[in-house]
């Protein structure tokens, strides 16, 4: 039997002898000598498990899962049961075609995505009735936060002075600790009481409120709303898509701002994500607007292109002056409630909201002819019960059903949703003691009650229209949806199609056994918010993982919560900075950056409430030494960390880090570092041999999880036994750890106050960086099952052999373009930095020339001009075979020769394959060719690519066309003309 690592790294010994002769090293091992710098090596092997084999990993999860507990659960908190339609259940989740696709910053070869987001954004703007969207954010705590940082940014001049978002009693808990948790580094000021007695008296900034509220109540906010606007605050409201489908949406009642989740819109559970969240806002505040927004365009043809629009408002661009270090979206998620809006369309949408409000209202009816009384005035799908907690529990438990408890309170929260029926709605009244009755049946084919609105206030009954646009109404059958979603991933490159080589991103074999238990109900039909004792399946994969990945970097603890890169480095900000509070140097607030930083690095660390002084890089690439030394001495005082990325965004193993960790622990910082280039460390060196103090993990990249498109991701940290009391908490479920990652159990489901926890010293734990626990739990999943089938040896082999390609790449290609930055031994790490700025000068070629053209030779570009202007970053990974290593340098390598051609004037400077690359088949096949080149030369400069040809779906796009024509919904023709 073949084991997994052999076929996940596909190197025969044939191929590696000649890829090692090409390199010129004798052995693998004298290779990773002369790459990696002794001191760092580390002295042992992994100590992890046996490998397993695929089906052996298949069978374990198996019985894993059966250790959790699939109980009919009704807590609601933001999370829903929903139905994934099949259809799109196995053409987009299980589809690798949508799933291994990069994030579409290259429009050409990204157009089917592109559409579905921009599905995506019309259904959001459509039912919320607010002007602007992104194409989704991490999760709908998170987006609260991020609403708040838009309404704090969007202060007036004269109300700089303004540091208060007030915040309703009756929000999520988990969306409360979040906005905590983003406050209090900013310095501002979280005032929580009743929406009904707030005051604007120029000191709050912002409002924050929940509609449908956490009990389920709903309320009009219109006087509210405008009361802020009088008082010169922004209003923000958390609400529910569903909900929208019925009730007036908050652009109609004057609010600036709507967040919330689309999960329920076919996306599982997950026991807590992925889920893509949403932001709609005001056209006023685009600029501010975090994450990805999707745009129309047009093509050099001049047909319709969409594109990702307005990007010199992300954090890569604008670095230590952004106001989001948002990154990894859930670009997939997003994809799919988008779908699951297109099948349906509005009027079965209408129905699934009807039919959830009618068993609700037969709920609520049934109840109160019992005799038990309805906290909330008015319902859409949850409804919470005075009762005797301990009472229903018991009943409860006994026909394992979860409802909301707050002990507290004495209330019970029921919530329903899609899959809810009426023999479930007869066992929950049976656990208050009351005996449904046949009148309450609500099923669609009963015709009773599906359009009976009781529970909603008359006033606030949804007139306008949503989803009018005809996308949402031309894919009602299974056909059609299946031509349609077969459609748009026709027009995207993926890893079903070449390797996609970027530098820093790591795009390796998403393997399908790692992706398979995704969909089992054992681990995506779960709550986030279930009792502990039902989720023990989830707590030893979280425990073996924790211990695993601690074993990898080499540190004492980890949080899995980080539901991105970003989110990781925020959080290992966070310990930091509490660390320093909790030592009484709270006056510690610089954290030092190298140059080449990932552009979220200093996003991070201004979130964090720290300020960047950035540190200089050596004409080699390196970190300066001096300029470090200089820095280090200078803020000696008030130095907090330095944020470093090891081996360097230059793909290089720099001699001097532990050096360079050494003088911010001597100056009282510590050593945060970036774990983006964790593909060349596994097995090898780890963050803790370096000197770090603290990492963050992209499982997305170097751990399997698939990139989606542009999201989900996964951002772990891992940190030192001083750091570990200051990992992330949560207010719901207490993920609370011990010195080894190990969880410690907790029972029920409580509701907690708006009280700070504290964990010593009258240091501020650091609260919830994401809304579940456990952040996009699930896809855990995936990195669990990719390391327990590599073991110790293949994931160290991994690492070689990814160091084997990337300098196998650069012998290729040495002689005909200039390799940036090497090594103290002239090697690459597992990632180099191909300079082109010369071909600019010579023959007016820029950068994206050279990364449109590799899309006419079947391939997506190379990171372009990051982090050096004018310049491609090349990261092979370990999965790639050498044939396709081999296949995407002899795409450059014939690209140099038409780079040539250009240079020598051959041919003409402005009409040429680079320049009006890539080329569609609509004009290779035009009646009229009036370019100096032939069709062959345009569309198949290879023989190999005829037999493998990707066909770019439209022309190069006009950036600064769609930015000046800003539209960012579905668009007809006619509208867009």
């Amino acid at each position: 039997m073949t084991d997994f690592a052999s076929r996940h790294l596909g190197r025969s010994q044939d191929d590696l002898s000649s890829m090692l002769g090409v390199v010129g090293a004798s052995t693998l091992d004298a290779l990773i000598d002369e790459t990696i710098p002794a001191d760092i090596r580390l002295k042992k092997s992994l100590d992890l498990p046996p490998a397993l084999t695929e089906t052996q990993l298949l069978k374990h999860l198996r019985a894993v899962g059966a250790r959790n507990k699939n109980w009919r659960t009704y807590i609601g908190m933001g999370y829903y049961d929903t139905i994934t339609p099949a259809v799109i259940l196995r053409n987009v989740v299980e589809n690798p075609g949508w799933y291994t696709q990069y994030t579409p910053y290259q429009a050409e070869i990204s157009q089917g995505r592109l559409e579905s987001l921009l599905n995506f954004q019309t259904m959001i703007i459509d039912l919320t009735k607010l002007e602007i969207t992104n194409a989704s954010l991490l999760d709908e705590a998170t987006a609260a936060a991020e609403a708040m940082h838009l309404m704090y940014a969007a202060r007036g001049a004269n109300a700089k002075d303004a540091l208060t978002l007030f915040v309703d009693t009756n929000v999520f808990p988990q969306t409360l600790d979040v906005l905590k948790t983003r406050a209090e580094p900013l310095g501002i000021n979280i005032q929580v009481g009743d929406w009904r007695s707030a005051t604007f008296d120029g000191t709050v900034f912002g409002a924050y409120v929940q509609y449908p509220t956490l009990d389920g109540d709903i309320h009009d906010y219109k006087t509210f709303c405008d009361a802020a606007h009088e008082g010169g605050a922004l209003v923000t409201v958390g609400t529910d898509l569903l909900a929208l489908t019925l009730l007036v949406p908050p652009g109609e009642f004057g609010a600036d701002v709507a967040v919330g989740s689309t999960q329920r819109f076919g996306v599982p559970l997950g026991y807590g994500g992925p889920h893509a969240a949403f932001m709609a806002t005001r056209e006023q505040y685009k600029r501010l607007m975090p994450g990805r927004i999707i745009g129309v365009s047009i093509d050099a043809q001049g047909d319709l292109a969409y594109r990702m629009a307005l990007q010199t408002r992300e954090q890569h661009i604008r670095r230590d002056k952004a106001t989001s270090n948002i990154c990894t979206a859930q670009a997939l998620l997003a994809n799919v409630a988008a779908m699951y809006a297109v099948y349906h369309g509005p009027d079965g949408l209408r129905n699934i909201a009807h039919q959830v409000h009618a068993l609700s209202n037969a709920l609520v009816e049934a109840l109160i002819a019992a005799g038990h009384t309805i906290v909330n005035g008015a319902w859409f799908d949850t409804v919470t019960v005075a009762a005797d907690t301990n009472a229903v529990r018991a009943i409860a438990t006994s026909k394992a059903i979860n409802f909301a408890y707050n002990d507290a309170k004495q209330t019970v929260g029921i919530s329903f949703d899609e899959t809810t029926t009426a023999a479930d709605l007869a066992d929950v009244l049976a656990c208050f003691d009351v005996v449904a009755s046949s009148k309450y049946d609500v099923s669609p084919t009963s015709g009773a009650r599906l359009t009976k609105n009781a529970g909603l206030p008359t006033s606030l009954h949804r007139t306008s229209n949503y989803l009018t646009h005809s996308t949402f109404h031309e894919h009602r059958t299974e056909h059609e949806m299946l031509r349609y979603l077969k459609r748009l991933e026709n027009k995207d490159l993926s890893l079903t199609h070449s390797m996609i080589s970027l530098g820093s991103c790591t795009m390796k074999l998403n393997a399908t056994a790692e992706m398979i238990p995704l969909t089992w109900p054992e681990f995506n039909a779960i709550h986030p918010f279930v009792p502990r004792e039902q989720t023990a399946g989830y707590t030893q994969i979280f425990h073996e993982l924790e211990h695993w990945l601690c074993e990898i970097t080499g540190f004492d603890a980890c949080s899995l919560q980080p539901n991105a890169g970003a989110q990781g480095e925020y959080a290992g900000l966070l310990a930091i900075r509490s660390l320093h509070i909790a030592n009484k140097q709270s006056h510690r607030n610089i954290v030092l950056i190298p140059s080449s930083a990932h552009g979220t690095n200093p996003a991070s660390a201004v979130m964090a409430g720290m300020k960047v002084v950035v540190v200089k890089a050596d004409a080699d690439g390196h970190v300066d030494m001096d300029d470090l030394r200089a820095k280090a001495d200078a803020h000696a005082k008030d130095l907090a960390a330095l944020m470093v990325t090891y081996p360097s965004t230059h793909g290089v193993f720099e001699e001097s880090i532990k050096e360079v960790c050494s003088i911010i622990h001597e100056h009282g910082g510590r050593v945060y570092m970036d774990g983006a280039n964790m593909n060349a460390q596994v097995g090898l060196t780890s963050p803790r041999t370096i000197g770090a103090d603290v990492c963050h993990l992209n499982l997305h990249k170097t751990f399997c999880i698939p990139h989606g498109g542009g999201g989900p991701g996964m951002g772990p940290i891992c940190v030192t036994t001083e750091l570990a009391p200051y990992l992330p908490g949560h207010p719901v479920i207490s993920p609370t750890r011990s010195q080894t990652g190990a969880h410690v159990v907790g029972h029920g489901v409580p509701v907690v106050g708006n009280g700070v926890h504290v964990v010593g010293n009258g240091v501020p734990a650091a609260g919830a960086v994401s809304a579940a626990p456990w952040g996009s739990a699930s896809i855990l999943l995936i990195s669990y099952a990719y390391i327990a089938m590599m073991g110790s040896k293949g994931l160290t082999d991994a690492t070689r052999v990814a160091i084997l390609n990337a300098n196998y790449i650069a012998k290729r290609l040495e002689g005909h373009y200039s390799i940036l930055f090497k090594g103290a031994k002239g090697r690459v790490a597992h990632e180099m930095i191909v300079d082109l700025r010369e071909f600019k000068q010579r023959g007016g070629l820029e950068a994206e020339d050279i990364a449109k053209r590799l899309m006419d030779y079947g391939f997506h570009a190379p990171t372009l001009s990051f982090p050096v202007p004018g310049t491609i970053m090349i990261e092979p990974t370990e999965s790639e075979s050498k044939a396709e290593i081999d296949r995407f340098c002899d795409a450059l390598l014939s690209i140099r020769k038409e780079i040539e051609d250009v240079c020598l004037s051959v041919v003409d400077a402005k009409d040429n394959v680079l320049k009006n690359a890539p080329h569609t088949q609509y004009v290779a096949t035009a009646d009229e060719w009036t370019h100096p080149y032939t069709r062959k030369q345009a569309v198949y400069p290879l023989s190999w690519v005829r037999d493998r040809k990707f066909w770019p779906s439209i022309g190069r796009v006009d950036n600064a066309y769609g930015d000046r024509v800003l539209i960012c919904t579905c668009p007809s023709i006619e509208e867009y003309a």
